[in-house]
């Protein structure tokens, strides 16, 4: 009995795999936001949160030759990066969980350049679900397409076959996890530039969040081409028009960091002559960096951000606010200070 029951077990696990492998998960063509996309636009607001072996090495982009040994932050307050971004009247966090170099902040299964071979194991991914769930914050996730660590050969296609089942059983990975303690309502992809839009596996990549959490929103850097040239690289939000075309099909939303949205921002896009809804989702530094860097004091005005917010979050888009963990693995008191701050002008406005 327990023999058949293993088998019948075993014939449903792989009936179900083949079911949500082929099964086709793509936006529906239309002109107006999904239910997923309404969720989005009204999030309205949320925090960018880079942290990982960058910050132990005042640069922004390192090259996957860093020892994970040089990742030793002294804790990781998870919650106090969550409350911060509470505290400033944000709706959710995207937390970088892998950056060009291919640095995780959790222990995965298929790397050894993670949190789980360096000074301090914290799974910071599970960390944040968690502060998420416990705060009421939602969740969202960064994770570079470009891997300078495990794709370093990103110009020869022939390893595309293995890089793409790498990054497949992470995204698998981060899901499982995150998911046993919140909804991650977005996935933010980047680095997308370094192959041609073809060469990603992109229904693969977009079935694989949506099979799991169905209304989670997916974008990837750089999401809107040319008529002439679909795989046009860096058309800034000013110069995109309805009808112009989706480069990276399918997807949710709009990118392209760090720029506002257009005064008459276009929201209809096209795949195989189909339009499709996208809203903007800008990304901004409160100070001058990406990630923690010793020499980084340049800040943001409050009148500044108040301008900058306005602008971002009309006409239906969102924004977000870029605000580095420092290598005590605690959010900077100006960040949050400058944050509650500019939740007050908001409020009192």
């Amino acid at each position: 009995m327990k023999k058949i029951i293993a088998y019948l077990l075993l014939l449903w696990l792989t009936i179900h795999t083949s079911l949500a492998q082929t099964t086709d998960y793509s936006p529906i063509p239309s002109n107006k936001p999904s239910k997923g996309q309404k969720k989005q636009i009204k999030r309205k607001y949320g925090m960018f949160i880079h942290f990982g072996i960058n910050t132990f090495h005042n640069e922004e982009w390192t090259d996957g030759s860093k020892p994970a040994s040089s990742y030793m932050p002294e804790t990781i307050d998870a919650e106090q990066w969550v409350q911060t971004a509470k505290n400033a009247g944000m709706k959710y966090v995207i937390l970088v969980t892998k950056h060009h170099e291919g640095f995780c902040l959790w222990d995965s299964k298929y790397t050894t350049y993670d949190v789980a071979s360096s000074p301090n194991q914290t799974n910071v991914v599970e960390a944040v679900a968690k502060a998420c769930k416990k705060y009421n914050i939602q969740l969202g996730l960064y994770y570079s397409l470009w891997d300078r660590k495990q794709n370093a050969a990103v110009w020869d296609a022939k390893q595309d076959k293995a890089y793409d089942e790498y990054m497949i059983n992470q995204l698998n990975e981060l899901l499982d996890m995150a998911g046993k303690y919140t909804k991650v309502v977005e996935f933010w992809f980047d680095g997308s530039w370094l192959k041609p839009n073809h060469r990603w596996p992109l229904q693969s990549i977009y079935n694989t969040i949506k099979q799991k959490q169905p209304l989670c929103q997916v974008g990837i850097n750089w999401s809107i081409g040319l008529p002439d040239q679909v795989d046009k690289q860096g058309l800034q939000p000013q110069d995109q028009k309805n009808g112009y075309p989706i480069r990276y099909f399918p997807s949710d939303f709009r990118l392209g960091d760090p720029y506002l949205p257009g005064n008459n921002d276009p929201k209809l896009f096209t795949h195989q002559n189909k339009l499709y809804y996208m809203p903007w989702e800008s990304t901004i530094c409160l100070s001058g960096k990406w990630f923690y860097h010793t020499q980084d004091t340049t800040y943001r005005s409050v009148d500044d951000l108040v301008k900058l917010y306005k602008r971002a979050t009309a006409q239906d888009n969102i924004l977000i606010i870029n605000c580095p963990p420092n290598r005590k693995g605690v959010m900077r008191e100006r960040d949050a200070a400058l944050l509650v701050e500019l939740r007050k002008k908001l409020d009192a406005e």
